[in-house]
């Protein structure tokens, strides 16, 4: 039985090195599932923060865009108010004719306006220019005059009053308007930006978990071969026990005993045999 034992003996070895190599495989993809588990948890992480980010510049956003449709509300109740003033100034003023003799304050600022022009685009001598900045200082000083006078009217006072205020408020609601909707456009920018984020973090984090399910199945998988590998060490170490002194049990009854060269044969195939057969080898003396 000198050639079986030692046949036994190459099996165990051969399987114990299969199985070592399967544990350690199986450590290895472990170590690697461990770490892509790790990596997909920071990707959800950085998503997570993300995504509440950007909820957070969408927040902002709407509670701008919402300030931005107050403003402009408030912006044309203004700018209405400031025309129905406006035209009150300029009934105001139709009504109450200038001094005998004075020239209408719309012709004043028409010629000023035309001197102005003149000033700007026509090439004057030194002597000419000075005139000309003299009849534009006469003509102000005759609009400010006729302002002043007609301001000495209670009602034309208060109107103008008003018509200030109005555009004042007006040129405020305007100002807040294009204010918040820049802010509301940069929170909008800022908040797209952070969704691309998370759409290739959502990605990446598919990616990771596709990698993390293949890893664990190659280590399932290698912890199978494993645990195979130890139980069919584990059925040639009885083999061997049988074989270096082992009693064989009453159940073999009548059976015919194996042959020592089936036995060898089915050996050196791979095939497994059974303490049994073994032991019945041994009690024929074929052993």
């Amino acid at each position: 039985m000198t050639d079986a034992t030692e046949e036994l003996e190459k099996r165990r070895a051969e399987t114990n090195a299969r199985a070592d190599e399967s544990r350690a495989r199986r450590d290895r993809l472990n170590a690697d599932a461990r770490a892509t588990a790790e990596e997909r948890s920071r990707i959800l992480d950085e998503l997570h923060d993300k995504s509440s980010e950007a909820q957070e510049h969408r927040r902002r956003r709407d509670t701008l865009n919402a300030q931005v449709r107050e403003e402009k509300a408030f912006r044309e109740e203004w700018n209405r108010k400031l025309q129905e003033l406006g035209d009150r100034v300029q009934e105001l003023k139709r009504a109450r004719a200038p001094r005998p003799g004075a020239v209408p304050v719309w012709r004043l600022k028409k010629e000023l306006k035309e001197l102005e022009f003149r000033h700007m685009t026509t090439a004057l001598t030194n002597e000419q220019e000075k005139r000309l900045i003299e009849e534009m200082k006469r003509l102000e000083a005759e609009i400010r005059e006729q302002d002043q006078e007609l301001r000495q009217d209670p009602e034309v006072e208060q109107t103008l009053k008003a018509f200030a205020e109005a555009r004042t408020e007006a040129e405020a609601h305007h100002a807040a308007v294009g204010r918040y909707a820049e802010e509301a456009q940069a929170e909008h920018e800022a908040m797209v930006a952070l969704y691309e984020s998370v759409d290739e973090l959502r990605r990446r984090a598919d990616e990771v978990q596709q990698k993390l399910i293949e890893v664990k199945g190659q280590a399932d998988e290698a912890h199978r071969a494993h645990i195979a590998a130890i139980e069919e060490v584990r059925d040639i170490e009885k083999l061997l026990y049988a074989a270096r002194g082992g009693h064989a049990p009453a159940s073999w009854g009548e059976a015919e005993p194996p042959r020592e060269e089936d036995f060898l044969a089915r050996l050196k195939k791979g095939e497994k045999v059974s303490t049994e057969d073994l032991l019945e080898l041994q009690k024929t003396g074929r052993a």
